[in-house]
């Protein structure tokens, strides 16, 4: 068995979705560097199967979530954070993969908001965040979803289960 630039890529996408998730929970923020290196790893998981084509869509697919995205950040129902994790898992996802990745996106979100307005899961979710050093409660009540969660999720099961 050969490891080829896409397998380690893919490794390398699964390892920084599982981070901007663990620190968007811990933290309510997903660094920049994170997206950044998912943009710039995303050239050797598409290099497999190059084609100009796929790569014009795929980065049409990144730059319009990203668009759409940023008007959802102005009116405050986004984070920035997860605008720019969420464009660069359209990147990955591609044109195929993009309404998945958002239809998915949305369930796991609903799922985890809804978990958050339990009293039962806001104490889980304080509690955890004060063992691993982030804010032990959120700003204000009911409104920081780590909506990276859902979207490092999303992510997996759209790019990488069709790998396996």
């Amino acid at each position: 068995m050969t490891i080829d630039a896409q397998h380690i890529a893919v490794a390398a996408f699964v390892l920084l979705m599982a981070a901007a998730a663990f620190e968007d929970f811990r933290r309510l923020v997903i660094p920049n560097l994170l997206t950044a290196a998912l943009c710039v790893l995303w050239p050797f998981y598409f290099a497999s199967n190059p084609s100009l084509f796929g790569a014009i869509a795929a980065i049409g697919c990144g730059l319009a979530v990203f668009l759409v995205g940023a008007l959802l950040f102005a009116r405050g129902f986004l984070g920035g954070g997860d605008v720019k994790l969420l464009s660069a898992a359209a990147l990955w996802a591609g044109p195929a993969g993009t309404p998945s990745l958002l239809l998915i996106t949305g369930v796991l979100g609903g799922a985890l908001a809804l978990f958050l307005l339990m009293p039962l899961g806001a104490a889980i979710v304080d509690m955890a965040r004060a063992r691993l050093g982030g804010p032990a409660s959120m700003p204000a009540a009911g409104t920081a979803v780590p909506y990276g969660i859902a979207i490092a999720g999303a992510a997996l099961v759209v790019v990488v289960s069709p790998l396996l």
